[in-house]
């Protein structure tokens, strides 16, 4: 059994990594591979290898599934720098500054089609359905986000609506096909209807809720934290004029005054612009309020709570109380 630890499952996409993509493209593998070896807490992966233990403790762990889990998001963060016009991630040289945004376009696109092709090979139905419906998804939420940029009339339900399909999605199906491929191992008739399983149902609204809880967490530190906690330039949400739940909260509970920083702000075309510098503070030191704090953190623990319920009706193990321990460390705000 694999150890659900951030460094044994770091050691894990490693080795497939190196073993099978790098054999395919090597100069894709080496970006990859630099991403990888950043950093991260592999949630995705940890959270598919628990989620399967869960329902099936005889089945055997599928690092290779859960490789393709962490790969899908090395995919989308690409991506996102590339949007983000970004030159750091996790403390490094970000893949489009390095490669440039013409091999990182291309390198995303190769690594989500090469995934797609192992898990349609490897993998019964209903799994590859699920990771096909998981990325049109998130394309859906960067589009509607990328919409709503510097929209002032920005709410909070539309902003978890975005935020549902661009990150919570991904944890979402993460659970769901962890737990799908633990139950086809245990000899369950593959096919949709195997959606339905009541233990499935949960981890995945398990996975929803702690991506939607994860988000806005990632948010509030971009609004709170230095570069050195976050790994990457504080701020940048605002520079991209992205309408988090910080400002929204900013906005409702600033009044008139807040509206005219934050417009202020928007109307740069560039808001990470130097001439923008002191607007961006003035909206930045806004967000930092201890009431627009203190209602942002009341969210992320509400949702984490749920998501913790959500497991209530699942076995009793280890691993499902890994899965909540994992859910309740979104609201300690550690780097």
């Amino acid at each position: 059994m694999i150890e659900e630890s951030p460094s044994a499952i770091h050691a894990v996409v490693e080795q497939f990594v190196r073993e099978e993509l790098s054999h395919e493209n090597a100069h894709i593998a080496g970006a990859v591979w630099s991403m990888l070896d950043a950093g991260g807490k592999r949630l995705r992966p940890r959270i598919t290898l628990l989620a399967g233990r869960v329902v099936n403790p005889a089945a055997p762990d599928d690092p290779v599934l859960a490789s393709y889990m962490e790969l899908i998001h090395v995919a989308t963060l690409i991506h996102d720098d590339v949007l983000d016009n970004a030159d750091v991630r996790r403390g490094r040289e970000s893949t489009n500054h390095a490669y440039g945004n013409r091999f990182s376009v291309l390198a995303g696109d190769y690594l989500f089609s090469w995934v797609f092709k192992k898990i349609t090979l490897g993998y019964a139905s209903p799994i590859p359905t699920i990771l096909a419906a998981m990325l049109a998804e998130i394309c859906n939420g960067e589009v509607k986000q990328l919409r709503a940029a510097g929209d002032l009339a920005m709410t909070a339900d539309r902003y978890l609506e975005i935020i549902g399909k661009k990150t919570a999605e991904l944890f979402g199906s993460c659970a769901e096909v962890g737990a799908l491929n633990a139950l086809l191992h245990g000899g369950r008739s593959a096919g949709t209807a195997l959606r339905d399983d009541e233990h499935v149902r949960a981890l995945r609204e398990y996975g929803r809720l702690f991506g939607l809880a994860f988000q806005i967490r990632d948010d509030l530190f971009d609004a709170i934290a230095d570069e050195a906690q976050l790994g990457k330039p504080a701020g940048t949400d605002l520079r991209e004029k992205k309408m988090t739940l910080p400002v929204i909260y900013a906005l409702e509970t600033g009044g008139a005054g807040a509206r005219e920083r934050v417009e202020a702000l928007f109307a740069y075309d560039d808001a990470g612009s130097p001439a923008a510098r002191p607007a961006l503070e003035r909206v930045a030191e806004m967000l930092r309020a201890d009431a627009v704090v203190s209602r942002t953190r009341r969210a992320i623990a509400e949702l984490t709570q749920a998501s913790e319920a959500a497991l209530r009706d699942l076995p009793a193990s280890s691993s499902r109380d890994e899965l909540a321990r994992l859910a309740r460390s979104l609201s300690e705000f550690s780097s």
